[in-house]
């Protein structure tokens, strides 16, 4: 039942959420009566911008919840956590109705501000990676000792314990949201045996799988193209402007290897996994917003790569994006270009980031549309085929490996349209990809890749910064010499633009696609 002596106004709740922007922990957030009674008051009006940076747990259930979730308890009753991971390590299983692991994540600008949150957006992409802390402490070139040192600092938990809690949420989604046997589920979501499975689910949950299954709510199967379908809910906090993005990647579709709908997306899928492996096939997301969610439709031949499916298809469609943050960010937009700044306007990412890399290359001064035909000429000559099934999907753009493997690519290349000094800066960077100079993964520094970029003859600020911005989904990129920006501030030189949005820091790469959308308007 609601405790109706703690709804509060919108100022104070304001206050609630200024304390999670200062990255309180979970002690912190108990620890101060007036700070946990604003936050309590964010619960009671189900306040969308909370979820997923917060969970409440519920001592006279034993759950925890969303702030989205319809049933909330007395706050006498309450305990606030910051993440899953520990409402979990507390013994509280997730609730059936509000199913915390739908939730959205931590924004592409949280996830940069420590190593701890570097180290938790790369987690919740690979969890099911067997080799768990090892390969990652490795990755950020640091000891094991001291990653768990800071990642407990930071979120209360071990990085084992937050993997744990990461694999474990993504199979009751799939034990939700498929009939998928339960063999297939554990070895999605990276467990070694089915009775490995079963007893940490037990061990967390405090019922087995098939219980669990049986418990769940709006469970749901789909049969499309070639073999059966997974399909999974993806939560975001609203608004979302879904006709916008889709929009941009309509505009850009490869043929081939994407389609674009009036309310869908699809693509074919090529990648390798953690062990070395690779596989291969499709997706499609489609919108559901009366549920503040996208449900995002997987081959099941791509199983083994699922957590990574669902991480690029978040960033994609920037799902843990705080669009109120960013709407408050970019009010001096709408004194340069009135109506421009829109709340739910999201950062379009990327589900291939190499692709996105060379098609950004092959984009250089030439109009979106002569940069798809001569992307889809590229991926016609040289693209492996993909078994989809589904009209429109057979293709994938080349690896990395497959590229720098090419001996002549200019020659190559060539007769399709591409001049040599593009094929040259592509070479280059399927080479620095390959000896991994160059990398798009949530471990890395943006800023520093684009430097190692910039050192690439024929890589100039703008097409660094629109890597940046798509590939890596950085916030802050600027293209101030982009012929879209231009048109939407006609009256201003490049340095001028760039001054201009000087106070949209450090969401400046939203103000790129505020720009472009308002040209539409």
């Amino acid at each position: 039942m609601k405790d109706k002596s703690f709804m509060q106004d919108s100022a104070e709740r304001e206050a609630a959420f200024e304390y999670l922007g200062a990255g309180l922990t979970s002690k912190s957030l108990n620890d101060s009566p007036e700070r946990k009674r604003a936050i309590y008051g964010a619960f009671e009006a189900r306040d969308a911008r909370f979820d997923g940076r917060v969970y409440a747990a519920i001592s006279s259930t034993g759950v925890y919840c969303r702030p989205v979730c319809p049933y909330h308890a007395k706050i006498e009753n309450v305990t606030f956590y910051a993440t899953a991971a520990e409402a979990e390590e507390a013994g509280y299983r997730p609730c059936l109705v509000c199913r915390p692991e739908t939730a959205p994540g931590l924004s592409s600008a949280d996830a940069r501000k420590s190593l701890a949150r570097r180290a938790a957006a790369m987690i919740q992409e690979e969890c099911t990676a067997g080799d768990g802390l090892e390969r990652l402490s490795t990755r950020l070139g640091y000891t094991d000792r001291h990653v768990r040192r800071v990642f407990q600092d930071e979120f209360g938990v071990t990085p084992m314990q937050f993997i744990m809690t990461c694999r474990l949420r993504l199979a009751k989604a799939m034990l939700a949201d498929t009939d998928l046997p339960m063999a297939e589920v554990a070895k999605a979501a990276g467990f070694k045996s089915t009775r490995r499975f079963n007893d940490a689910f037990k061990s967390h949950y405090g019922l087995v799988p098939s219980e669990q299954r049986r418990l769940a709510k709006n469970r749901s199967a789909d049969v499309t193209g070639a073999g059966a379908a997974i399909r999974l809910r993806l939560g975001y906090r609203p608004p979302l402007r879904f006709g916008e993005l889709l929009a941009f990647f309509r505009d850009r579709a490869l043929a081939g290897v994407e389609v674009v709908g009036d309310g869908s997306y699809a693509r074919t899928a090529r990648m390798v996994l953690p062990d070395g492996g690779e596989v291969s096939g499709w997706i499609r997301v489609e919108h559901d917003p009366m549920h503040n969610a996208l449900v995002l439709s997987i081959a099941e031949s791509l199983l083994p790569a699922t957590s990574i499916v669902v991480a690029r298809v978040r960033r994609m469609f920037d799902l843990d994006c705080d669009p109120e943050t960013v709407f408050g960010g970019l009010a001096a937009l709408n004194t340069i270009r009135p109506g421009a700044n829109v709340c739910g306007t999201r950062l379009p990412g990327c589900f291939d980031a190499f692709e996105t890399c060379c098609r950004a290359v092959l984009g250089q001064q030439v109009s979106v549309a002569a940069a798809n035909k001569l992307a889809a000429r590229v991926v016609e000559a040289i693209g492996p085929q993909v078994q989809t099934g589904i009209e429109g999907l057979d293709l994938a753009w080349p690896s990395a490996r497959e590229i720098a493997a090419i001996d002549d690519l200019a020659g190559t290349l060539g007769p399709l349209g591409v001049i040599r000094t593009r094929s040259s800066v592509i070479a280059d960077i399927a080479q620095m990809v390959e000896s991994g100079q160059l990398s798009f993964d949530s471990l890395v520094d943006p800023i520093e890749q684009m430097s190692t970029l910039l050192s690439v003859k024929g890589i100039g600020p703008w097409t660094a910064n629109y890597i940046a911005m798509r590939a890596h989904s950085y916030p802050d990129a600027f293209l101030e010499k982009d012929s879209g920006v231009a048109h939407a501030l006609p009256d201003m030189t490049p340095k001028e633009r760039t001054e201009a949005v000087e106070p949209c820091r450090p969401w400046r790469s939203y103000a790129v696609i505020s720009l472009w959308n308002s040209l539409e308007n």
